[in-house]
């Protein structure tokens, strides 16, 4: 029997990747051969992703393209957009199957079952969370250089204004503590020194069972023996708790680089976007960490041209992130989402006014990261070796530093590199290894 090609494409955040890799791994084991999806293949299947219009916009383009490949080829969407808008999928020529995120982990039963069927008629799984509670959750590993990425929690009970997430993803769920644990035991013994653990709002880990929080599962993480480092992905400040704030500047096993989401750096926006907390609080927390652990690096999200950011209030947002130790900011642009609460106000700011801002923060961003890493210009640091180009050695340190530098110890190991220049990007810092 002919080995049938799938090939995947992944649109959007690195949850989607993380579940790419898991599908991926599925069909594999089941003898399926993964193909390029530049490539003819059997099935196409696309991780769609709706965080933004234009984001519907690429995943439509990416089915298209896939029917176009193949015309007798199978087209999947899955993902975010297949959650939040199966209808409108459906409707797509080109796509046979619309499988929301409710039943992502039944893709390749479901795929194969169609197959089997020989069906004709167009298929989609209505499973906005409305009509389901996302009840299936599994752990999906993805691996970036040496560093496995342990996605341990899935959804958000937040609601952001701003944010069509909670409806694509369902409300909080979270990965039994004890299959994380035994989980890390194994890459461990694998010989990996870091582990990475993500979610969609990794701080909200643990609101979906009675097992225990964030804090419960770090307190046991750190027991297991040979882990060297844990990292910690995006939490919200309002989430973190005097425990939890307490083990994180404290553990030397836990990473001292923390991305603390704030959106926005006025307080009015802030209220408009159900952030449910101050800049005030905000600045507490990073106050906070940055007084009992100083090599901490902080960073953060940023959006520009929210509806109700005039001029003033984009103003206050500058200043305020301008005073805060930031190391680096992701800066984003609004971008009207139908489905969310913010399109109430409408879209008034102007895009040329949108794009201003959204350079002004960008090179604020700039200067911060270049200012973070030069306070560990001609430092000493310790280092994973987390890959390898050119023939150099790409280390990265707890607080976040890529450094690149000649070794002859292989990708994984732990080495004292001396940070010797510093380069616009985050990954052009050079170093010398410090022999011992």
């Amino acid at each position: 029997m002919k080995k049938l090609k799938v090939a995947f494409s992944t649109l959007g955040c690195r949850m989607n990747h993380f579940e790419t890799s898991a599908m991926e791994e599925q069909f594999e084991n089941r003898g399926y051969t993964l193909s390029d999806f530049s490539d003819v293949a059997d099935i196409y299947i696309v991780n769609t992703c709706t965080v933004t219009n234009d984001a519907d916009r690429t995943s439509r383009k990416t089915l298209r393209q896939a029917k176009r490949k193949n015309p007798d080829a199978v087209v999947v969407a899955t993902g975010c957009y297949a959650q939040v808008s199966p209808e409108q999928l459906s409707q797509m020529e080109e796509v046979d199957l619309v499988i929301g995120n409710s039943h992502k982990t039944a893709v390749l039963e479901i795929v194969e079952q169609y197959i089997n069927e020989k069906r004709e008629d167009k298929v989609f799984l209505d499973n906005i969370f409305r009509k389901s509670q996302f009840e299936t959750f599994f752990i999906s590993t993805f691996y970036e250089g040496a560093r496995p990425i342990l996605k341990v929690q899935e959804g958000c009970n937040s609601f952001c204004s701003f944010c069509i997430i909670p409806f694509a993803r369902g409300k909080v769920r979270s990965a039994p503590i004890s299959q994380i644990v035994q989980q890390v035991k194994v890459l461990v013994d694998r010989g990996f020194k870091e582990i990475v653990l993500t979610g969609t709002q990794l701080s909200q880990f643990g609101y979906d069972h009675r097992e225990g929080y964030l804090y419960d599962l770090l307190k046991e993480l750190i027991k297991i023996k040979g882990l060297y480092r844990i990292r910690l992905s995006s939490m919200g400040i309002n989430e973190i708790d005097d425990r939890l704030l307490g083990l994180i500047t404290s553990e030397e096993k836990i990473a001292p680089h923390f991305h603390l989401s704030l959106q926005s750096g006025d307080d009015n926006v802030l209220k408009d976007m159900k952030r449910d907390y101050t800049t005030f609080q905000y600045e507490k927390v990073v106050t906070e960490i940055i007084k009992r652990r100083p090599e901490t690096a902080i960073g953060t999200d940023i959006i520009t041209g929210f509806p109700t950011e005039d001029e003033k209030a984009f103003e206050n947002s500058r200043r305020f992130v301008e005073s805060i130790p930031f190391a680096y900011m992701h800066v984003f642009t609004y971008s009207k989402r139908e489905g969310t609460s913010a399109t109430k106000f409408g879209d008034p700011v102007h895009p040329q006014e949108k794009k201003r801002r959204t350079y002004i923060m960008r090179e604020i961003s700039k200067k911060k990261s270049l200012n973070f890493r030069k306070r560990y210009l001609g430092k000493e640091l310790e280092a994973l070796i987390i890959g390898e180009k050119g023939g150099e050695k790409i280390g990265l340190t707890g607080n976040y530093i890529h450094i690149k530098f000649s070794s002859e110890k292989p990708v994984n190991s732990i080495t004292t590199v001396k940070l010797t220049g510093i380069g616009e990007e985050r990954e052009e810092n050079t170093g010398k290894e410090i022999a011992g």
